[in-house]
């Protein structure tokens, strides 16, 4: 049942979900928690790995992130860890400055992201624009792919750049290192994913038994398959142990990280970056799940709860963390009922490192590039590039040039300039709406023999800056005697457009013609009361109506 918003300054969800709280709803949740915990374990590894670090950041995030969220979020079912959305910016951070500095940069998201939640600003992440969103989602879906190339082929390189361009001239220059066993890994396990999560679920309706078969995690089953393949037959592919040693199966203390206070002043942009595309990222997972389970997240419980996540995760060796999409719609269709199920996911998470990371030094690197390119290509919206002709212009420039900056320029670039963009069109087309219609003697014939020492207008819309040439376009059509202006149907009037009305007055006054304000009310009303538009124009000229307006000008 859809629930309202925690009128709590902080009120965790939690509490609220263990309302009622039964041993039919824990089995739920219980189950639930075990089989996302189980999705999580390739997926952390393998964006730690895209991201440039071990596969234990990607883990320890997971469990600690993931445990943080659930229990401190305002979601009942939102899975938190990382994210595919973070490996660009993630790379890009640690190739430029280094691993301490991403801790920092990582911390200092996290304050920006507690701060949000405290303001309750919550809800102003909605105002980005749709484009914008599917621009740069879209960008870093191909990132991601591009960046699994050299795993995926089994290329011989050392360290890859951060930019599109110089992954493609890396690439290319090392294209001779190519290991065909790898490729035959990689393309097997990709193959694997599509058949399991694809192609399987269509025949269910036909082989009924295949209902209980596909719901096996797809990752887990293809990560088990290329390892037993490798072991087993003694392919000469990378794997976890042999490039990173395999993973300790202790968790991370506390380290404070060697900081270089001459670099970290400049991890502002970076760690905005990081704190936004998080922000989104959670709040729109949170609104899908919100969807499948008839319920109503908070919005600011959430951005505290990512806040304190990125603050604390990054100093137990974790990276940036955010609701999960993926990890959440696994959640919710296995029949997660409370933030329970995450908690579970975060232990189910903690054991299988205890007890098997060992396990984890045999996992061949491709198949975890195969694993990402899946992800990579779902996290995409393809399709809207094949719409893209059903909307006008602007939404498409804003898309296309969103996305290009993406993968050529930067993200931090791109949504500066997606923001910019959507701005200047709403901008163009608020001021659009905008209007004014001279008031003629066939609609009032009390203008009859009037013209031309009466002229009468009537505004539309919202009188702001990028519509102030409407008032200004009047003082250059000034009558010889009076102007009458209906403001009733003005919805809103900003302090611009309360000059250019100031000005008006002011030419009015100089000239000797007479302004008669018809029909202020509500925020025009309050704005002419601060800005001094009132006492400007006497009592007399300000009618309630267009129609004593007129009247008043014709008695003159």
């Amino acid at each position: 049942m859809r629930q309202p918003h925690a009128t709590s300054f902080f009120r965790p969800r939690l509490i609220d979900a263990l309302a009622g709280y039964n041993r039919t709803r824990f089995a739920q949740d219980v189950g639930a928690g075990l089989t996302v915990g189980v999705v999580a374990l390739p997926l952390a590894m393998a964006f730690a790995i895209a991201s440039g670090l071990k596969p234990e950041a990607g883990l320890f995030t997971a469990i600690l992130a993931g445990f943080l969220i659930s229990v401190l979020g305002g979601s009942r079912v939102q899975i938190g860890g990382p994210a595919g959305a973070f490996i660009v910016i993630v790379y890009g951070i640690l190739e430029r400055y280094g691993l301490a500095n991403l801790i920092i940069a990582t911390a200092m998201s996290g304050v920006m992201l507690l701060v949000m939640g405290v303001l309750r600003l919550g809800t102003l992440i909605r105002f980005i624009p749709v484009a914008v969103v599917i621009g740069f989602t879209n960008g870093i879906a191909v990132l991601i792919m591009v960046s699994q190339l050299k795993d995926f082929f089994g290329l011989q390189v050392s360290a890859m750049p951060a930019d599109f361009f110089g992954i493609l001239a890396k690439l290319l220059a090392h294209a001779h290192t190519l290991n065909t066993t790898a490729l035959a890994v990689s393309a097997s396990a990709l193959a694997g994913l599509i058949f399991w999560q694809v192609l399987l679920p269509r025949w269910r309706d036909r082989l009924p038994w295949l209902a209980r078969l596909s719901a096996l995690p797809g990752s887990i089953l293809v990560l088990v398959l290329a390892t037993l393949a490798c072991q087993g037959l003694g392919l000469n592919v990378e794997t976890i142990g042999s490039r990173f040693g395999g993973i300790p199966s202790t968790l991370p203390a506390f380290a404070w990280p060697d900081v270089s206070w001459d670099t970290a002043k400049f991890l502002l942009m970076p760690a905005t970056t990081l704190a936004l595309l998080g922000a989104i990222e959670s709040l729109l997972c949170a609104r899908i799940a919100d969807q499948m389970i008839d319920d109503r997240h908070d919005a600011n419980q959430e951005l505290m709860a990512q806040g304190i996540a990125n603050l604390v995760t990054p100093f137990f060796g974790g990276m940036p963390a955010t609701g999960t999409i993926a990890r959440t719609v696994t959640n919710v269709k296995n029949g997660a009922t409370t933030p329970v199920a995450g908690v579970v996911h975060a232990l189910t998470l903690l054991a299988i490192i205890l007890v098997a990371a060992p396990l984890a030094s045999h996992i061949p690197l491709a198949a975890l590039s195969a694993i990402l390119m899946f992800v990579a290509w779902n996290m995409g919206e393809w399709r809207e590039f094949v719409h893209l002709r059903q909307f006008r212009l602007p939404y498409r420039v804003t898309l296309l040039a969103v996305f290009l900056l993406t993968v050529i320029v930067d993200l931090t670039v791109a949504v500066e300039v997606g923001l910019i963009a959507a701005c200047l069109t709403f901008i163009y087309r608020i001021s659009n709406l905008t209007r004014s219609e001279a008031v003629t003697p066939q609609t009032h014939p009390i203008l009859q023999g009037q013209a031309p020492g009466v002229k009468a207008y009537r505004l539309y819309g919202a009188l702001f800056f990028g519509a102030v040439k409407l008032v200004e376009a009047m003082e250059d059509d000034l009558p010889e005697r009076t102007l009458v202006l209906d403001l009733k149907n003005l919805i809103y009037v900003d302090s611009s457009g309360a000059d250019a009305l100031m000005a008006l007055v002011r030419t009015c006054h100089k000239r000797q013609l007479r302004l008669i304000l018809c029909g202020l009310a509500h925020q025009p009303l309050d704005l002419a009361r601060r800005s001094g538009l009132l006492e400007a124009v006497p009592e007399a000229d300000r009618p309630d109506d267009l129609a004593a307006g007129l009247a008043l000008a014709c008695q003159a």
